[in-house]
């Protein structure tokens, strides 16, 4: 592994925004580089595509036909990363490729029946690039026994080498996922509930929007109480983690028959309820708290976040140089590299597994020269 060489990584979240890629130097272990990343947006239509199979759990010529187009969406967003970065294509040795999520079965809410599934064709991304492709990163966790999420907790550990611990770094895609590091190593990881996806599947049933910026509408709404105490009573907070969320495992109808304003406001405040809650199986209170996602984006969410978690500091990744933004898609990249090593890319203390665990599948495109 040439780590004078750029790996790059790529996901689409569940939040359905569109496609990140971002460039990181690295050996699965040390963090050398951080280089830019592009997020490209997924065309209105293709969203809905997208969200028409969500939750599917069988295989069917329209899952393969849009599995297809992502895989292809992808291969554009890497040409279009490469031109607006003036990379060379020989400076790129490794992609790291999450593809999109459409269902997510963890043994903690199906035993004998998990299963996790993220379309995207490793293989034809490897020959549209010329690049070696690492892809299909969580099956091998959750055949083991593991939740096959969070994946993210050994980049974070990587990043904060340096930083005060204890440490929580919470990440608001589609789905809320913490990382709490310990300051003898100790590493706990686990989903935490709703991100950005319920308030933006809210913002676009009702407001025609694609999200609330900057949280306007939560603000100008009243926080209805009594559905976030019926949201928590959900079995799955009082799960010890580690634990995981399918994207469809709660939805809007938790705010159903309220205004635009109130089901915004409502929606935002449960997303920090889900965290405070969470945060209660943390082995010691953080220090601090350092949040990354699109939620940063969410003004009144990351007011929420400070109130609820304080005494806590709570800041943005940003702040020590990190990109919150891209943090995710760079750590596919690092991911790639650790599975290419045949390092873990899981813990029993991040997705329950009994034991350490690799992961990824390996995809080279003809006439590579490595």
């Amino acid at each position: 592994m040439d780590t004078s060489k750029w790996k790059v990584g790529m996901m689409s979240g569940t939040s359905l925004d569109g496609i990140d890629v971002a460039a990181i130097r690295t050996d699965g272990v040390c963090v050398f580089e951080i280089g830019p990343g592009l997020c490209v947006p997924y065309p209105e239509a293709f969203k809905q595509e997208i969200r028409s199979i969500l939750g599917s759990t069988e295989p069917s010529p329209k899952i393969s036909k849009i599995e297809e187009t992502v895989t292809w969406m992808h291969a554009d967003a890497f040409e279009k990363f490469l031109e607006k970065f003036n990379f060379e294509r020989g400076s790129i040795d490794l992609i790291g490729f999450h593809g999109h999520a459409i269902m997510h079965h963890p043994p903690s809410r199906f035993p004998g029946q998990a299963r996790t599934w993220q379309i995207g064709d490793g293989a034809l991304l490897a020959r549209l690039t010329g690049i070696p492709v690492i892809a299909n990163m969580r099956a091998e966790d959750v055949r083991a026994g593991g939740e096959g999420a969070p994946l993210i907790p050994f980049y974070h550990q990587a990043l904060a080498t340096d930083l005060e611990k204890p440490l929580a770094i919470l990440n608001i895609g589609g789905i809320s996922n913490v990382t709490w590091l310990g300051a003898q190593g100790e590493v706990l990881a686990f989903d935490m509930g709703p991100g950005n996806g319920l308030i933006n599947d809210w913002m676009g049933k009702y407001a025609r929007k694609d999200f609330d910026e900057n949280g306007a509408s939560a603000a100008q709404g009243k926080v209805h109480k009594e559905r976030i105490e019926e949201f928590l009573k959900d079995p799955f907070f009082s799960r010890k983690p580690p634990k995981s969320l399918d994207r469809l495992d709660f939805s809007i109808s938790l705010v159903e028959g309220l205004s635009l304003e109130d089901g915004a406001a409502t929606l935002t405040e449960m997303t920090a309820a889900a965290v405070v809650e969470g945060a209660s199986f943390f082995p010691e209170r953080p220090i601090r708290w350092l949040l990354t996602g699109g939620g940063c984006h969410n003004g009144t969410l990351v007011r929420h976040l400070k109130e609820d978690l304080s005494p806590a500091i709570v800041e943005k990744v940003e702040d020590f140089g990190w990109s919150g933004d891209f943090l995710e898609a760079q750590a596919w990249g690092f991911l790639a590299v650790r599975s290419l090593k045949k390092l873990p890319l899981s813990l029993p203390t991040t997705t329950g597994v009994p034991y350490p665990v690799t992961g990824g599948e390996f995809f080279k495109p003809e006439n590579f020269l490595s």
